[in-house]
């Protein structure tokens, strides 16, 4: 399960992998590229009229309330494979669909060996499947009492050969092509869900984050 990833582009950049298109840029001042963790906050790409909005969210869609702590705390979910659930049913169509940028994604070796960095061709532009959810409260951490945050997560599949060789059981569902992430922001779901795939083998490079 991907629970790291890296995003190195600049502002610049991300606004220009939508050329023609109106990019409303709401990122405010976005820091040097670093790795991602569950729960902090990332660019996401997402549509409002005929914009491509810009923006920061949480890593972490709302968990299904059975997975709350006792205390109602919520950690979130990253990754989201089973799309059938009528928990995630309800954020499928397109005005709650997004694309997260990355620069290369991780999956974990197990029992504190680390993790493996898959990284992609200089004239590849990744982004990941993703959901998202605004002004959403819930309790992520005690200590800050509830929060209303913007969240999203990314869709998982079956791995591609060369995830399945660390990591055997799902991978992020990527988009490298500007077809596919017009589908993904606008086509409704029977076409998009189509997407929710294995990255085509041969495309990711074993490496480091940057």
């Amino acid at each position: 399960m991907c629970n790291l990833y890296s995003m190195n582009r600049t502002q610049d950049e991300l606004r220009g992998l939508f050329a023609g298109r109106r990019v409303d840029d709401r990122l405010g001042n976005l820091g040097a590229g670093e790795e991602v963790y569950p729960d902090q906050g990332a660019p996401i790409a997402r549509v409002s009229g005929a914009d491509i909005v810009l923006q920061s969210a949480r890593w972490g869609m709302p968990s299904p309330k059975q997975y709350h702590s006792k205390s109602g705390i919520d950690r979130g979910v990253t990754n989201i494979r089973n799309t059938a659930s009528p928990h995630w049913r309800r954020w499928l169509g397109p005005e709650h669909r997004c694309l997260v940028p990355l620069t290369a994604f991780a999956e974990p070796l197990g029992r504190g060996r680390g993790n493996v960095w898959f990284r992609f061709p200089q004239d590849v532009t990744p982004m990941f499947a993703g959901i998202w959810v605004e002004s959403w409260t819930s309790l992520r951490k005690l200590k800050d009492g509830e929060t209303t945050d913007n969240l999203f997560a990314f869709l998982t599949t079956e791995p591609n050969a060369e995830v399945a060789e660390i990591h055997p059981k799902a991978m992020p569902a990527i988009l490298t092509e500007p077809d596919e992430r017009e589908i993904w922001l606008h086509a409704e779901w029977g076409e998009a869900k189509k997407l929710q795939r294995p990255l085509r083998d041969g495309v990711l490079r074993v490496g480091s984050p940057s």
